[in-house]
């Protein structure tokens, strides 16, 4: 199993027209090796990279990273994670990698302050007076 970082696994789930040698390499790779193993930073570079330079709607996010987290090949860390993670961004404001840390957060059982108003409106975090 080979471990990918956040430009491959773009140019796996993006059509990118000024990178198409990228994404047949990207594509032919996963595919050769059969399972690859997509860190819990990979998975937030990502969204952040989809959302802001490609411009993916929650929607559009919504529908490659459940690709991503129901193909066999794709070995998400803390998966369980990634997926409350998404479930709370596709249903909140807050930013995919703020929704992670409420996730983590939640996991281990610890409520999440913050001073962020986006993020304080969701389950399991308190907004702070500023």
């Amino acid at each position: 199993m080979l471990a990918v970082d956040t430009n491959v696994l773009v140019r796996v789930l993006v059509d990118d027209p000024t990178a198409l040698d990228q994404c047949r390499v990207a594509r032919q790779t996963v595919s050769a090796v059969g399972e690859v193993f997509v860190s819990q930073v990979v998975q937030i570079e990502t969204a952040w990279v989809l959302v802001s330079a490609y411009g993916l709607s929650k929607k559009r996010l919504q529908d490659a990273f459940g690709a991503i987290a129901n193909h066999p090949a794709f070995h998400l860390q803390r998966r369980d994670v990634f997926l409350s993670a998404l479930q709370r961004y596709l249903t909140g404001s807050a930013d995919f990698a703020d929704c992670v840390i409420l996730a983590e957060s939640v996991c281990a059982g610890h409520e999440l302050v913050t001073f962020d108003r986006k993020l304080g409106k969701l389950a399991g975090a308190r907004l702070l007076p500023r």
